[in-house]
């Protein structure tokens, strides 16, 4: 199946799970994903590294799923959060999605969390102490 936009290169065999080529068969498949080029998954890593708010989190998040079909959550773990290791960084499984992509995804986000403790205390605010979100 052809493309009509430039996607992701598949990575050497055996280093990656994602399943990019049964993407490529399946003519029903959902092929935004591959939009995410390496190039453009360094500006997506560089822009989640530079949010400054709750909100740009949320339009971040709210992009992703529009323009790549990738959901993200970002929601504190089940017992107390003491630092931003005790959030839950999660991007949902889907094929066409690298493994890279999925390591590099959260870390951009822990290190944007890291300096800028105030988005931390906004995701906590969002899920109340009885874990409603």
């Amino acid at each position: 199946m052809n493309a009509s936009f430039p996607i992701r290169k598949e990575c050497p065999p055996g280093a990656c799970v994602c399943d990019r080529d049964r993407l490529l068969e399946n003519p029903q498949a959902d092929l935004r994903v591959l939009r995410l080029t390496r190039e453009e998954e360094k500006r997506l890593v560089e822009r989640l590294e530079c949010m400054a708010t709750f909100d740009d989190l949320l339009r971040m998040q709210a992009r992703m799923h529009e323009l790549l079909g990738i959901s993200l959550r970002v929601v504190p773990r089940a017992h107390e959060v003491r630092t931003v290791r005790g959030l839950d960084i999660e991007l949902e499984e889907r094929p066409g999605l690298c493994r890279k992509t999925r390591q590099a995804i959260p870390a951009a986000i822990r290190r944007c969390l890291e300096r800028n403790p105030d988005i931390v205390y906004a995701i906590l605010n969002a899920h109340d102490l009885f874990g409603r979100p």
